[in-house]
């Protein structure tokens, strides 16, 4: 039989709540200390993809580096209900470098 992974969001109410009617799980949390925790317990699970909100991102550095290299969970970031912060662009940027050796975006 198949393994089936979970797929994730994960922000503030408003940005993550759209995610649902896609069939995605859905995790409203109000501070960062809370989608910390999430993560953590998303990735010690079935979870191969979560969608997190660039605001809480910015104070989850260390969280986005110890799973930047992993092959699950994919962590995608997303602008959330205030918009984006550019984040997630430059680190799918970062990301294309690494893997072809120069900008091509």
């Amino acid at each position: 039989m198949a393994m089936t992974y979970q797929i994730a969001a994960i922000g503030d109410w408003e940005s993550v709540m759209g995610f649902r009617a896609l069939g995605l799980d859905t995790y409203p949390v109000t501070d960062v200390a809370e989608a910390r925790e999430k993560v953590r317990e998303l990735a010690k699970g079935d979870c191969a993809v979560i969608y997190l909100t660039e605001q809480l991102a910015q104070g989850m550095e260390d969280v986005l580096a110890r799973y930047k290299d992993e092959l699950r969970p994919a962590i995608i970031l997303i602008p959330g209900r205030q918009g984006s912060l550019g984040i997630g662009k430059n680190n799918i940027q970062r990301a294309i470098e690494r893997a072809v050796g120069a900008d091509i975006l």
